[in-house]
C-alpha cells in the first residue's frame, strides 16, 4: 500500500449481519419501537449496504470482483424466438438488403482505418429508414481472436459486434452475421485444413454461445467467399481439392454451431460455394451439410464484372443482350437451387462502382433487383463507403440516394 493511499474500512459482512439479528432481538423483548429504535435500525442497514457496495481499491474481500475474477458485464441480449417455418419462407419475408461493408470487416484493430465511422444506431436507422429490411454485418475476426489454442475470442470485440447486431434487430431486420476477411488462416488446403477446423469450430461456437438466445431473424453466414489466397484459380471456382475443403469447413462450422443448443439447434445458416462464385464448378461441388434442411445458399455475383467492379471497365450498361445475359445469370442460379435443390437463396453481395455514369447504374440496379427477386433470390447491396457507396456515414446522408430509391422501389 502506498503512503498516500487510504484504506476503507469494511466490517465483514456476517458480523453486521449478526450485529442486526442482536438489535432486532432486543427489541423484540423489551417492545421499544420507539423512533429511536427506527433511525437506529435504518442506521444499521444503511451500514451495511455501504460495506457491501463500497470497495477501495486496495482492500481484498472475498466477496468483491479481482483482476482475475471480473465483474460480468451488463447483458445485452435481445431474445426472441425460433418458428417452425423453412428457410425457403424465411427468406421469403426479408426485405431487400444493405451491407455494413468496410466497416467491422476492416483488416485491422482500427475498424476506422478504411474511412468510414464505428457502427451505430443512427447509421442503421437511416437505412431502416429508407426501406432496407435486412441487414448484413460482414466481421472480421483474426485481429481480435488468439491464433492458438483455445483461440479466445477477445471479449470487448465480441461486444461490438453483439452491439452491432442489435442495432438492426432492435428496427426489426433481418441481420446476417459472418466471417469475412479471414482467409489467411481459413485456408482451403488440405495441409491447413486441420488447424483451420479447430480454430473455426472454437470461433463459431463462441459466437454462437453469444447469441444462443436470438430468434431467427438472426443468421449466421460460416463464410464469405473463402478461397485460397493469389492461387491461379481463386476466382474461377478453385481446385477440386478447395471446394472440398470449403464444405468441410462449411460442416466444421454448423456442428459448432447447432452442439451449442437452444435457438442456435435450429437457427438458419447461410455457406458459400467456393469464393461465393456461380460458376458451374462451384455450385455443382458444394455440399449441404449434415442434409441440414435449415441451410441457405450465399452467393455473390457482381455481373458483368466488366461494368459492376473492374478496374477501367465499361461505363455503359444497358443494351438488350446485357439485360439478356444478366437474365441467363440470374436463371442458372434459380435452376439450380431454387428449381432443382429446393433451398433459399442469398445474393449476399452485388453492386457496380462509380464510373460517374448515375444513369446506368439507376437502370442496372433497378434491372438486378427487379429479375433476382422474381426468381425468389434476395439481393443484398454491397456498400463500403468508398467505390461502391451509396450512404454517408459520416454525415448520416446518401451519396447515391436515387441509386438506393431503385432498390427499394423495385424490390417492393
Amino acid at each position: 500500500m502506498g503512503t498516500n493511499a487510504i484504506q476503507t474500512f469494511r466490517p465483514p459482512f456476517k458480523t453486521v449481519w449478526s450485529l442486526i439479528k442482536n438489535v432486532v432481538t432486543y427489541i423484540s423483548m423489551k417492545s421499544l419501537f420507539s423512533f429511536t429504535t427506527n433511525i437506529t435500525l435504518a442506521f444499521i442497514f444503511a451500514t451495511m449496504l455501504s460495506c457491501s457496495d463500497n470497495k477501495s481499491s486496495n482492500s481484498d474481500d472475498s466477496m468483491g470482483g479481482t483482476d482475475d475474477d471480473p465483474i460480468p458485464s451488463e447483458n445485452i441480449d435481445i431474445p426472441g424466438s425460433i418458428r417452425n417455418i423453412s428457410s425457403v419462407d424465411l427468406v421469403a419475408e426479408m426485405g431487400v438488403g444493405w451491407n455494413l461493408g468496410n466497416s467491422l470487416d476492416v483488416e485491422s484493430t482500427d475498424k476506422t482505418a478504411w474511412g468510414n465511422p464505428l457502427p451505430s444506431q443512427q447509421i442503421i436507422n437511416t437505412v431502416y429508414d429508407m426501406g432496407f429490411r435486412t441487414l448484413r454485418v460482414p466481421v472480421t475476426w483474426r485481429f481480435h481472436q488468439q491464433s492458438t489454442v483455445p483461440y479466445t475470442i477477445d471479449e470487448n470485440y465480441l461486444t461490438t459486434v453483439q452491439e452491432t447486431v442489435n442495432y438492426g434487430i432492435t428496427k426489426g431486420m433481418h441481420v446476417i452475421l459472418n466471417l469475412h476477411h479471414d482467409n489467411t488462416w481459413v485456408r482451403p488446403t488440405a495441409q491447413d485444413a486441420p488447424q483451420v477446423k479447430q480454430r473455426l469450430e472454437s470461433l463459431w461456437t463462441q459466437i454462437a454461445e453469444r447469441f444462443k438466445a436470438y430468434g431467427d431473424k438472426l443468421i449466421f453466414e460460416t463464410m464469405n467467399e473463402n478461397r485460397l489466397l493469389n492461387s491461379p484459380e481463386e476466382w474461377s471456382g478453385g481446385t477440386a481439392e478447395g471446394r472440398s475443403i470449403v464444405n468441410e469447413y462449411h460442416l466444421t462450422a454448423l456442428n459448432a454451431i447447432r452442439n451449442t443448443g437452444g435457438n442456435n439447434t435450429g437457427r438458419h445458416i447461410m455457406i458459400s460455394t467456393y469464393a461465393a462464385s456461380t460458376v458451374p464448378a462451384a455450385m455443382n461441388d458444394l455440399e449441404i451439410p449434415n442434409n441440414d434442411a435449415r441451410i441457405i445458399i450465399s452467393l455473390h455475383t457482381y455481373f458483368p464484372w466488366e461494368f459492376a467492379g473492374l478496374e477501367g471497365g465499361t461505363a455503359e450498361w444497358g443494351t438488350e443482350l446485357e439485360k439478356a445475359e444478366l437474365v441467363a445469370e440470374m436463371d442458372r442460379i434459380r435452376d439450380k437451387w431454387v428449381v432443382q435443390e429446393q433451398r433459399s437463396v442469398i445474393l449476399g453481395e452485388w453492386g457496380a462502382v462509380d464510373r460517374n455514369n448515375i444513369q446506368a447504374r439507376e437502370d442496372y440496379y433497378q434491372f438486378y433487383v427487379d429479375k433476382s427477386t422474381e426468381r425468389g433470390l434476395l439481393p443484398i447491396v454491397w456498400d463500403d463507403g468508398g467505390n461502391f457507396r451509396l450512404l454517408d456515414r459520416n454525415n448520416l446522408s446518401w451519396h447515391f440516394e436515387s441509386l438506393a430509391q431503385a432498390i427499394i422501389d423495385a424490390g417492393n
